[in-house]
């Protein structure tokens, strides 16, 4: 069974208990609420999750709950499903970043299309948090020269180019590359530069080089 949890927001019993039943079959973990207040006080945004949520419901509607999470920074993929739609609401919920509208009476096959591509998706997005927090924790490992020097090496610069505008030996700057390399875990320039650009970190102008 995946054990990413599927969370059905909705004020219907009946809907809730058939919508879980769904979810198992086809081997999902389904996490069951009455209300949109039980789900923003039990939901775990650590962990990555698709939500089944109708629209209209007494206290918070559906809307109301997107924008909650959204304004939290949860990127929950949210598929609505509604007897109540309208195109207004349709639109309204896709603009703000809502995976998929699905109307009653659904299709369970198009239903669960929808969770898989979902379910993908957030755990994609999870794997990538991840990742930049690894990136960042060994970026916190360079000493302040190194960081100069990794700066410096991703822009483009020769290692000559990079002593000359720091003055400091061109043996020093292969030290230091080599040390940025290792705490980087890396093996290719390829790879620094990669990480740069999903750090984001900016780069010193090379304005001033007049090398050969």
């Amino acid at each position: 069974m995946d054990t990413t949890p599927i969370h059905i927001v909705d004020d219907d019993k009946s809907v809730r208990a058939g919508l879980a039943r769904l979810i198992k079959s086809a081997g999902l973990r389904p996490c069951v609420y009455e209300s949109a207040e039980e789900f923003l006080n039990g939901v775990d945004a650590a962990e990555p999750a698709c939500l089944l949520l109708d629209i209209r419901m007494p206290g918070l509607n559906g809307l109301e709950v997107q924008e909650r999470l959204n304004s939290n920074g949860l990127n929950m993929p949210i598929i609505f499903i509604t007897g109540h739609g309208t195109v207004p609401m349709s639109v309204e919920a896709m603009k703000e970043g809502a995976w998929d509208f699905i109307e009653k009476p659904f299709d369970d096959d198009v239903l669960l299309e929808a969770i898989q591509s979902a379910v993908a998706k957030a755990s994609a997005e999870v794997d990538e948090r991840d990742d930049l927090r690894r990136l960042r924790g060994l970026l916190h490992s360079l000493t302040p020269r190194e960081f100069e020097i990794f700066r410096h090496v991703v822009s483009g610069m020769l290692n000559k180019q990079i002593a000359f505008k720091l003055e400091i030996s061109e043996k020093t700057v292969k030290t230091h590359r080599g040390r940025v390399m290792e705490k980087m875990q890396t093996r290719a320039l390829a790879d620094l530069v990669r990480i740069a650009a999903k750090l984001e970190i900016p780069l010193p102008s090379k304005e001033w080089l007049a090398l050969d």
